[in-house]
């Protein structure tokens, strides 16, 4: 039995009013050495209804007047709750089945019942304590870690801690059991977890600190076969949809027919220059395309050549500035074979990086189309002008060669990357280890491995605010994330992000989180969004979102049986993100 501390006076729908005795406000009890928290709000109460026991919460208390007596006027304390839950055979199951009927006694609820109401967990995976009764919270980890998750929180609320303390605990609990099994990677903008934090064990962990800035030794490795990909060009270039990634798609495809014919490359190259010196249709952007060549193959006799080149527009052709003579097409023409013919013939291509050989079939494919009219240049000159300030960055960040070894923890630092990578890379990495995984598990079901990536300032990658993006590309970035947060439980491959800006994200993306830890709030756009987007989210933990303390949440979602706020515990300092906040005294003092 319990202590019991009212009775039930109305009913209405889900709102139970209990009127309260008046020896029941002591804030803590103790009966036969089980320890019982008193009334008060968003405690647990205990309705006994025949042989169940419904749980239910408290929402809110008053008072209210008796009738007035000799010694005046008299109050009687009353509490408002709503119920969350039954116990039935000692198991407690969540959900709104039985209500109370009027004069059903109300009792307090133990610590020991409280606990089994929010789930026993694994007693391993500790990460605080629930707010209200100061009682330790072990999460359960085997229905967690195989959701979707959402860590949100204003800068400062704690959420880079609850995101750290999650896998910092699954790191050091399962380590074994999972090493080879499943895969982690942290998408990391601002370089938070680039030492010892996560995983303090160096071996399973690998770190990319990518830097547009130099280039330094730390770059991220994709194979060849993923490079070449008209896919992966279309990320990294942010080609149109109908006129560059069919070029695109031209290159590819004509790299892949003759790449194992030797020095296909140099052949191709000289009889695309032919066809455009000796062309009897010529176009004046020719001359500059051919510059671009002859500079990347280091031809410097053709360079300077074609710069002596000027454009005739009444003749529609070229000719030299210093001796006047015209370019008229033909295989015979006096002035390709005095001039141009001996340069090419001699041309030779040494070994060119895989972004100089890109470069390289860029423009030569350009020629190639402007020569037999299937395109326009203007049309893809924006797509060579984005190639061009691009490889600039990618030459600095990725490595062609192996494809990256899968270690257990991969953290990929973005933080000394430009505006542009910051783009580029989380989207190309999604696409790039989405694909291969699920090739890996297509014929296991369920799925043997898991992949989880962890993407931190989501908002950075996930927003649908951005105006620095054609609409093209912007729907592309999202179509890709979308259809991993929607088909990726299939193959085992999960999401967490972190954001302290969940209103900027896709709601597409947000409606498909499982579990939510939500850190404080205070903008009106984002706590609309998680009231439209959670269901298990009730108004009473939502009104508290705006005033949640530092390091406090308020956890919900498929893996908990009701909603519940957690004061996270704080992690040591060798383990904490690199996030803290500069401290004016020590700085100024």
């Amino acid at each position: 039995m319990s202590i019991a501390i009212g009775e039930v006076i109305s009913v209405k729908g889900i709102n139970i009013v209990v009127e309260l005795y008046e020896e029941s406000n002591k804030e803590t009890l103790f009966y036969k050495g089980e320890r019982f928290n008193g009334v008060s709000i968003q405690e647990h109460i205990l309705i006994r209804r025949g042989f169940k026991d419904i749980v239910a919460i408290v929402q809110g208390e008053y008072l209210d007047e008796k009738m007035p007596t000799e010694n005046g006027r008299t109050f009687v304390r009353k509490i408002e709750l709503k119920p969350i839950g039954y116990f039935q055979e000692n198991q407690f199951y969540e959900g709104i089945k039985y209500l109370p009927m009027i004069r059903d006694l109300a009792y307090l609820m133990s610590d020991k019942q409280v606990r089994q109401v929010y789930g026993e967990g694994d007693d391993d995976f500790v990460v605080g304590e629930i707010l209200k009764e100061e009682l330790s919270v072990s999460l359960p980890w085997a229905s967690l870690f195989n959701t979707h998750i959402g860590v949100f929180g204003n800068t400062g609320s704690g959420k880079s801690n609850t995101l750290t303390t999650l896998y910092t605990k699954l790191f050091s609990q399962k380590l074994k059991q999972i090493n080879g099994k499943s895969h982690f990677v942290v998408i990391d903008f601002n370089g938070e977890y680039t030492a010892g934090q996560l995983c303090t064990d160096p071996k399973f962990k690998k770190v990319y600190d990518l830097d547009t800035r130099k280039d330094g030794q730390s770059k991220f490795p994709l194979s060849e076969a993923v490079f070449w990909d008209e896919e992966i060009f279309g990320i990294l270039f942010k080609a149109t949809e109908n006129t560059q990634k069919p070029f695109l798609k031209r290159i590819i495809t004509g790299r892949e027919r003759f790449k194992e014919f030797p020095n296909s490359l140099e052949n191709y190259t000289k009889k695309i220059l032919v066809k455009a010196l000796t062309s009897t249709s010529p176009k004046k952007e020719f001359a500059e395309l051919i510059v671009e060549i002859a500079d990347i193959v280091h031809a410097d006799e053709l360079k300077q050549k074609t710069l002596q080149l000027s454009w005739h527009s009444k003749s529609v052709n070229f000719y030299f500035l210093n001796t006047g003579t015209h370019l008229n097409g033909g295989s015979d023409d006096f002035g390709y074979k005095n001039y141009f013919e001996e340069s090419i013939n001699q041309l030779k291509i040494g070994n060119l990086s895989h972004f100089e050989e890109l470069k390289l079939r860029v423009n030569l494919q350009l020629l190639s189309d402007l020569v037999n009219g299937f395109v326009q240049f203007d049309h893809i000159q924006p797509l060579l002008k984005r190639i061009e300030s691009s490889l600039t960055s990618l030459q600095r960040v990725i490595e062609i060669g192996e494809n990256p070894k899968l270690h257990l923890l991969t953290v990929v630092s973005l933080r000394k990357s430009n505006q542009e990578i910051k783009k580029i890379i989380p989207l190309l990495l999604a696409k790039y280890y989405y694909d291969s995984h699920k090739v890996t598990v297509i014929n296991d079901s369920p799925p043997k491995k898991t992949f989880h990536m962890i993407i931190d300032e989501a908002h950075n990658i996930l927003s649908m605010q951005s105006n620095r993006e054609s609409e093209s590309w912007k729907d592309y970035r999202l179509e890709l994330f979308e259809e991993i947060i929607k088909e990726g439980r299939k193959f085992g491959f999960y999401l967490t992000l972190s954001s302290q800006r969940p209103a900027d994200i896709s709601s597409t993306i947000m409606s498909q989180i499982h579990n939510f830890f939500i850190h404080r709030l205070v903008n009106d756009r984002d706590l609309l969004l998680l009231e439209n987007s959670i269901s298990t989210l009730d108004a009473l933990s939502r009104s508290m979102i705006p005033n949640l303390a530092r390091g406090c949440a308020v956890v919900t979602g498929t893996s908990f049986d009701i909603p519940m706020i957690v004061q996270f515990k704080a992690l040591s300092k060798e383990a904490q993100p690199d996030s803290g906040d500069v401290d004016l005294t020590k700085l100024w003092g």
